[in-house]
């Protein structure tokens, strides 16, 4: 990936000098506080622009300013008021400092300063709230972004302010400095980054309480990526926070809210239920962009490990499923005209065809082959399960989400983004639109693993018909401020965010929220009992995400055919202002009142690049440099095997076969069982090798096993505990033949 951002007009220093953040992670909940310092070094006034990467699912809440000795706090105020202030200011020789949301993409934002005199030093912070994504080893997840790619625009678009990102092979001439403070109801077992970082230091004797930091003099050339690791991840949780005293009572701000952290957990009979139908469209982004290389120190490209990663999917996929895969940039094209059956031939054509995949096409126009794969009908009884991959990096979000929304009923969306700088409103918002799931790979993050745990959630049946009911005191009422959930995952949190009215009248009263869901035609239910003391020490947090929350839920309504589009927009800047928090009808602006006199000679305009993701080898993390050494050469002969595999879940005695094996198809061939066949001699082999050598990786392989499993079956052998005993022998395992589910 090249170095993205703005560049500065002939090369002249920057205004921003350095970036400070403090981190306070409560739990599931992390608060954001960067501040950012300038100083102006031309000889004439100077306005700073600075495209800044957020999380998409962030509540920016507070913006100020600080000149000299004197604090400005910005105001939320109706976007178009709060530009016309902003322009107001600057011509008349003020400073002011204007901070907006892209209108096409709610993970970027613009920061404008406005007319700073020479040698003059100014800092803004600013601060958002953020919830923690959870991982597949159940880690909580935080990324601060430093990366922003340039977003492909497709033809007639404008692209608006992410429009203004450009590449740059300048470096940064700005650093990090970020200190994190981590509290959890359970203890923190460990803490880990892709960045260099101080030793972690526990406040207390439980281990509820750490602080850490970044080694000093980080270049903020990357995303800063933290792993927290808390024992009982999977505990569900609630947390009451009390409304704000001088806010309205009956307001959202007023009254106390609750956020829920749920876990569901299916019967274990219905866990294993995995489909053998179904619809699978892989979508793959070809375009230019994906020629980059996956993660610093490697050489390995985008598309390669795309490549390799549709090969372990069309590996895994059941017998009698439908797939198709689709090609994407400036145009789209697909391997068959419509989805067609799998099958040992068609599965051979497309592993061929995948072969030759090339980031070769250009732009990055999803639109156009979402819109073309929601046109095809859906086949009866194989429900339609769509997964795109992508380095994320187009201006028409709002459009795309829009699009796959109104095809919900049809489908689920899986999708991927791929690389630093992946635009989190595209990839978080296509799997939330499409009831489905979202996956980052990252750094040294290898795809496979979490593309295939989305396989699984793909393969096992959807939760229909999901319902919450609360119960609460007498004298107190429940008003939910998320959206109605729509997808729920064995083991994948769901977040649920609910206003209390009227009066508690015991400080130990509880409440009760019930969700009720159906799945494979057995009806779940799930209840968690929770207390209505409000937390201690949460500020607002809680209270600023579930308005970003609602803030979120009616800008949607805006864009449905029919919406009352200017009374929805006048609901949104009331709940914003009310809330203090952003959205994409308003801005932070705030005026520091100088001399008054109108500015003199040009204002100069000055881009602040963001940032890049190029470093050599040596500036790697001994995180990245393990990673680095283990990828490619220790996977390559799982990758080999897995290719062999036939569609039907057998594979076939071959040299390339015995090779995975570092054997000899002679000697392997020689110790054949009695009245075996080799076909059934080779897969108990496969089995074998892969329980004894890549249980770090079943993940990867485990639908492949459960494929060959059900195919050994079907041969009714009769000599499998001798065929494990030879084969444990020959490949130097101790593999039990349960264990291999034979």
């Amino acid at each position: 990936m090249v170095n993205c951002g703005l560049l500065t007009p002939k090369n002249k220093p920057v205004p921003l000098k350095s970036i400070e953040v403090d981190l306070q992670v409560k739990g599931h909940v992390a608060t954001v506080s960067s501040t950012l310092h300038y100083v102006n070094e031309e000889e004439n006034p100077l306005e700073a622009v600075f495209v800044l990467p957020m999380p998409a699912e962030a509540a920016l809440c507070h913006f100020s300013a600080k000149i000299a000795d004197q604090e400005i706090v910005a105001k939320v105020q109706e976007r178009e008021k709060a530009r016309e202030e902003y322009d107001d200011a600057i011509a008349s020789g003020n400073q002011a400092f204007l901070l907006e949301e892209s209108e096409d993409s709610a993970d970027v934002f613009r920061l404008s300063v406005g007319s700073l005199p020479p040698r003059q030093s100014a800092a803004v912070t600013f601060i958002y709230v953020t919830e923690l994504s959870v991982q597949a080893d159940h880690a909580l997840r935080f990324c601060l972004p430093a990366v922003l790619n340039p977003r492909y625009s497709p033809s007639g678009t404008g692209g608006g302010i992410v429009s203004e990102v450009t590449s740059t092979p300048a470096g940064i001439p700005y650093s990090l400095s970020l200190t994190a403070h981590v509290a959890s109801p359970n203890p923190i077992t460990k803490v880990e980054s892709k960045c260099p970082l101080e030793p972690l230091t526990f406040l207390n004797a439980d281990h509820t309480n750490a602080k850490l930091s970044l080694c000093a003099g980080h270049m903020f050339d990357r995303d800063v990526e933290l792993f927290l690791y808390y024992q009982n991840p999977h505990q569900p949780t609630a947390i009451v926070e009390t409304g704000e005293p001088t806010a309205q009572p009956g307001s959202l701000m007023g009254d106390p809210v609750v956020m829920l952290s749920l876990y569901p957990e299916f019967p274990a009979a219905l866990r294993s239920c995995v489909s053998s139908c179904g619809e699978f469209v892989f979508v793959m982004d070809r375009s230019a962009s994906m020629g980059c290389n996956m993660h610093r120190g490697t050489t390995q490209k985008r598309i390669e490990s795309a490549r390799e990663t549709l090969l372990l999917l069309l590996k895994s996929l059941p017998l009698g499923c439908y797939f198709n895969i689709y090609s994407f940039g400036s145009h789209y094209d697909s391997f068959f005209p419509r989805s067609g059956e799998y099958t040992q031939e068609t599965m051979d054509q497309a592993v061929e065809r995948v072969k030759e995949m090339h980031a070769n096409m250009g732009g990055t126009e999803i639109l156009q082959p979402l819109k073309h794969i929601y046109s095809q009908q859906c086949i009866p009884n194989h429900p339609r399960q769509v997964f795109m991959f992508t380095d994320g990096e187009v201006c028409n979000t709002k459009q795309v989400l829009s699009l796959v929304r109104s095809n919900a009923d049809s489908h689920r969306c899986f999708s991927f983004g791929i690389g630093e700088g992946v635009s989190t409103a595209l990839i978080t918002g296509m799997a939330r639109e499409g009831r489905g799931h979202a996956q980052f790979i990252t750094g040294t993050d290898r795809m496979q693993p979490k593309v295939m745990q989305s396989l699984h959630y793909a393969l096992h049946p959807a939760v229909v018909g999901i319902t919450e009911e609360w119960n609460v005191p007498k004298g107190m009422s429940v008003s939910g401020l998320s959206p109605p959930i729509t997808a729920l995952f064995q083991g994948d949190r769901a977040l649920i965010y609910a206003q209390l009215k009227g009066e508690n009248q015991s400080a130990d009263s509880e409440g009760t929220i019930t969700v009720k869901y159906r799945l494979v035609d057995q009806e779940v239910t799930s209840t968690l009992s929770f207390s209505l003391k409000p937390a201690e020490n949460t500020g607002l947090s809680i209270h600023r995400l579930a308005a970003r929350s609602l803030i979120r839920s009616l800008e949607w309504e805006e864009q449905k055919e029919g919406a009352e589009k200017e009374e929805v927009k006048a609901k949104v800047v009331e709940l914003s202002v009310q809330a203090g928090v952003s959205s994409s009808h308003t801005a932070f602006i705030a005026i520091h009142k100088g001399s008054g006199e109108a500015v003199k000679g040009p204002l100069l305009r000055r881009r602040i690049p963001t940032v890049g993701c190029m470093i050599n080898r040596k500036s790697m993390t001994q995180r990245d440099e393990h990673a680095f050494k283990n990828v490619g050469a220790s996977k390559d002969n799982l990758l080999e095997l897995i290719s062999l595999q036939k569609a039907s879940g057998c594979w076939e005695m071959n040299n390339a076969l015995v090779d995975v094996f570092g054997r000899t198809e002679e000697e392997v061939v020689k110790q054949t069982p009695a009245k075996v066949e080799k076909g059934v001699w080779a897969t108990v082999l496969a089995l074998i090798w892969l329980h004894g050598f890549k249980m770090d990786a079943q993940v990867e392989w485990q639908l492949v096993a459960i494929k060959a499993v059900t195919w050994i079956r079907n041969q009714k052998v009769v000599s499998l505990s001798e065929c494990v005993r030879v084969g444990n022998g020959l490949l130097g395992c101790q593999v039990n033949e349960e264990d291999l589910g034979i």
